[in-house]
């Protein structure tokens, strides 16, 4: 069977192919669906590998579904490179690289979230974004009334008129946020509207349900967990989750020499940030159920600070969120014991 190297870009993709005969066929087309069709989807099955990207799932699925055999592949696994010369990146030579990549076995296949979890993820993009939107908004509404003397009281931003409504304020200044309050508003509906959708798409699966019994953790966390991890038996442990999600400490060894630094980062922002929230609200908490987190969160925030504890906090919920998936059980608060963290 053929290889193909696609180095995939927006507008225009190039292609290698290593025959069965020794041969090397080179060539460029245009990043669609029909120039895919027309090029590869009148040849006999081959085995073709391209680079994780934005594009590369369409891509991906339309080849296969031409009879090709398709793998997504991680653009940061070093080895893959092996055979590039240094100082020689061209498409051409990118798309070599993959090709003998492929050949070789020298690539890492990346996981291919399922179209179900393909959409949820589309659905907590788009939250995102309304939320970066409103967030940049109501700070531009605090800056204008902290230069009148005025200060907004904190809180959710979705209760920003409330809380504006309790202000003195002046007729100028009303005037100049007028606009921000003109945008917020529809704002917020939309956000809400996300909000409900991913509740009704957390009320729909038992799965869910048994999530949320841990404490912190609403609808949104646990559809966006689930949505990041897709298929729990990828993992085998607690710490691979942790680590997947950027959650556990970098680690600096040189000999006999091993030094801790700050967490990864790696892995999805939004979740690490979900989690960091959930963290956050475990440590204001007053429901009992969560008191045993709590507790030992509190003994790590009188070493090391509440925003190391926020972080300890969001790896242990990453943990349970995996053993209650895993596991097909509820959240039993646990007796806890106190442990050094990096």
């Amino acid at each position: 069977m053929d290889t193909i190297g696609l180095d995939l870009h927006k507008r225009e993709s190039q292609l290698c192919t290593l025959t069965d005969a020794g041969e090397i066929v080179e060539q460029r087309i245009a990043t669609t669906r029909a120039r895919f069709t027309a090029v590869l989807g009148n040849r006999p099955p081959a085995r073709i590998l391209l680079e994780a990207a934005t594009e590369s799932e369409w891509v991906a699925r339309h080849l296969e579904s031409l009879g090709h055999t398709v793998i997504v592949a991680d653009p940061n696994f070093a080895p893959m490179y092996a055979t590039r010369r240094r100082g020689v990146k061209t498409d051409r030579r990118d798309a070599r690289t993959l090709a003998e990549a492929l050949r070789l076995g020298a690539y890492r296949a990346i996981h291919r979230a399922s179209v179900a979890q393909r959409h949820v993820r589309a659905q907590l993009a788009v939250r995102d974004a309304l939320i970066r939107t409103r967030t940049r908004y109501v700070n531009v509404v605090r800056a204008l009334t902290r230069r009148e003397g005025l200060r907004v009281a904190t809180g959710g931003p979705e209760h920003l008129e409330r809380k504006l409504a309790a202000l003195p304020l002046a007729p100028e200044l009303v005037a100049e946020l007028a606009p921000l309050r003109v945008v917020l508003e529809p704002v917020n509906v939309q956000i809400a509207q996300a909000d409900a959708q991913l509740a009704a798409t957390a009320g729909a699966d038992p799965l869910f349900a048994r999530l949320r019994t841990a404490p912190g953790i609403g609808p949104v966390t646990a559809v966006a967990f689930v949505a990041t991890l897709d298929d729990v038996r990828r993992f085998r442990t607690a710490h691979q989750v942790a680590g997947y999600l950027g959650l556990t400490p970098r680690e600096y060894s040189s000999g006999e020499r091993q030094q801790r630094g700050r967490i990864s980062k790696t892995g999805s922002p939004r979740m690490r940030a979900l989690l960091v929230e959930a963290g956050w609200r475990l440590l204001r908490a007053t429901d009992p159920g969560a008191a045993p987190l709590r507790a030992w969160a509190e003994r790590i925030a009188g070493r090391r600070g509440r925003s190391v504890a926020a972080v300890a906090l969001a790896r242990r919920l990453a943990g349970i969120l995996y053993a209650l998936w895993r596991d097909g059980t509820t959240y039993r608060p646990p007796v806890v014991r106190d442990v050094a963290v990096a």
